[in-house]
């Protein structure tokens, strides 16, 4: 039997799925490229048939600074993404500067404008942003065509993530030579497994990220990270602060940088969190 428990936690609108495989999110946010029937399909498979088996029990994530968060909130953290593409790009390119100049060289930097930037602006910050060493620059601008044709004239390696969601973008990533890299999101794509096919049709290293979920949905990550057959890069998968709550007593935040398979796997609520949440319908 599958149950649905609708939650409110702060400003977020939240289904949880309790089945005999476990439990799964569905938490798509309004104006964020999710279509809400492959959140529920994601969801439904954690409940009702579970995660492919693992192949490493715990992956290394990054630290997420935005806005005019002090770079020494990741100091335990090898990689380091700042987000970016919300106003002046040259305040961007400083303040990138900035926080590298506080991590030091070692840390990697990662960089994500969520398309905010034509093909022209892209081209002009990354090659100010290619002195601060970056990792990569996640969807610079928003489409395919105009990610591969900002690959084509920066050094700065690029990542696509909204622009693909299904094996038919990845397979059109993949022709056009889009991106050097995929980053994957479980609701989005309609599972775990649609997200292996997915990467698998992408045919490019893949970060595995979260939607600010509860410790729920960052499970669901954390399966699909821990089922890729190679893992090259850190996971965005250390959200858990951008709520204000959440359904479990030990959520699922990174310790030194890595996040572990808990002991109890999937994680299950707690029914006084669950009733503390919950939306009567």
């Amino acid at each position: 039997m599958t149950t649905e428990h609708r939650l409110r936690i702060g400003d977020r609108t939240i289904l949880l799925v309790e089945g005999p495989a476990g439990w799964g999110e569905c938490s798509p946010w309004p104006g964020y490229p999710c279509d809400e029937l492959r959140a529920r399909a994601a969801a439904y498979e954690a409940a009702e048939t579970g995660w492919p088996p693992r192949v490493r029990d715990q992956v290394a994530v990054n630290a997420l600074l935005d806005g005019d968060t002090e770079a020494s909130d990741g100091a335990e953290f090898a990689t380091v993404k700042v987000k970016v593409g919300r106003g002046d790009p040259t305040a961007d390119v400083e303040r990138v500067a900035r926080v590298r100049d506080r991590v030091g060289r070692h840390p990697r930097l990662r960089v994500d404008a969520n398309g905010a930037w034509d093909v022209e602006t892209a081209v002009t910050v990354l090659d100010r942003m290619a002195r601060s060493d970056l990792e990569f620059a996640e969807q610079p601008v928003a489409s395919l065509a105009d990610l591969a044709a900002v690959r084509r004239r920066v050094a700065v390696p690029i990542a696509a993530d909204e622009c693909v969601r299904s094996e038919a973008d990845a397979r059109r990533l993949a022709a056009t030579h889009a991106a050097d890299i995929l980053v994957v999101k479980v609701q989005p794509l309609g599972g775990v497994r649609a997200a292996l096919r997915v990467a698998a049709a992408a045919g490019v290293p893949v970060v595995v990220s979260s939607m600010m979920e509860t410790s729920i949905g960052i499970a669901a990550g954390l399966a699909l990270a821990c089922a890729l057959p190679e893992l090259e890069y850190a996971c965005g998968l250390a959200t858990l602060s951008a709520l204000v709550g959440d359904v479990v007593t030990t959520p699922l935040r990174p310790v030194a940088g890595w996040l572990r398979v808990p002991e109890v796997f999937p994680p299950v609520p707690a029914i006084e969190l669950l009733d503390r949440y919950s939306v009567v319908s």
